[in-house]
């Protein structure tokens, strides 16, 4: 399903199909007040996109897909609603939420790069690119990218699964943080595991990735065995954390999240 999306920063000079627009104001996306499969169609609207800030994404089935910056003069058209994309997320389909990351990651970096960071230049987006650079000072600048581990630790049977504040009530998930700089990934796994949850862990291994728009993540995944240590909380991010039985888990994280594929993987083994 996700070769259908062919990611790019050069628009075609002839599409081939009409153009689908991720218009965002404010960091919100503009999308059906009721959201569902439907979305992929009533995503294209009619406005004149030379209006607008814009950039290129890529190519969805033929069509092209840009990131549209809308300013607070548009006119909302009826039966659509800016609402923020982790609230829209899960309700959408699977490649369409992924594309909508693209596009929102893409339009944050537009719009927080129009001035040059060293000496605050009106920076110059170079051609067919997702660069900017500075006329003055030649620095170069590029879509944020911050890589977070994010890991699935058992014990035998049973699962270290954790919860947020922010959370739906009474649901848990794996840990997860920010790798550091100078930090290998296998690093900060251990490190994040132990000042998360205050255990040691072993065997760390590889598992997949995924793109987390929330704000600019690349979620990487990984297993992890219990090393040794008790559960002690000292993070604040961490409301609760437990082991739960394979066979006694609480509300866990909706399908196509990286943290449910993780749990899935782990109880079909």
């Amino acid at each position: 399903m996700k070769n259908r999306f062919l990611p790019s920063a050069t628009p075609p000079p002839q599409p081939a199909a009409a153009p689908l627009y991720f218009p965002f104001r404010d960091g919100k996306l503009l999308a059906p007040a009721t959201i569902g499969k439907q979305l992929l169609s009533t995503t294209t609207f009619q406005f004149n996109p030379g209006d607008y800030p814009q950039q290129y994404l890529g190519m969805l089935d033929n069509h092209p897909c840009f990131s549209v910056q809308l300013s607070t003069s548009y006119l909302i058209p009826e039966g659509y609603a800016f609402s923020h994309l982790r609230k829209l997320f899960f309700a959408m389909p699977e490649l369409l939420a992924i594309i909508a990351g693209r596009a929102k990651q893409i339009a944050d970096w537009d719009e927080t790069h129009r001035f040059c960071g060293r000496c605050a230049t009106p920076t110059v987006q170079l051609p067919n690119n997702h660069t900017k650079e500075c006329p003055n000072c030649g620095l170069t600048s590029f879509p944020r990218l911050a890589p977070a581990i994010i890991v699935l630790v058992n014990d035998g049977e049973k699962l270290l699964l954790a919860r947020s504040p922010r959370f739906p009530e009474g649901m848990y998930s794996t840990l997860a943080g920010f790798v550091e700089p100078g930090e290998t990934l296998e690093e900060a796994v251990a490190r994040e595991i132990k000042e998360e949850s205050g255990i040691s862990v072993k065997n760390i291994s590889y598992f997949g990735s995924q793109p987390w728009p929330f704000p600019h993540s690349l979620m990487i995944g990984f297993f992890a065995e219990y090393a040794g240590g008790e559960i002690i909380l000292e993070d604040d991010e961490i409301e609760d954390a437990r082991w739960f039985r394979k066979d006694a888990l609480p509300a866990i994280p909706p399908k196509f999240s990286i943290a449910r594929r993780l749990i899935d993987t782990f109880l079909s083994r």
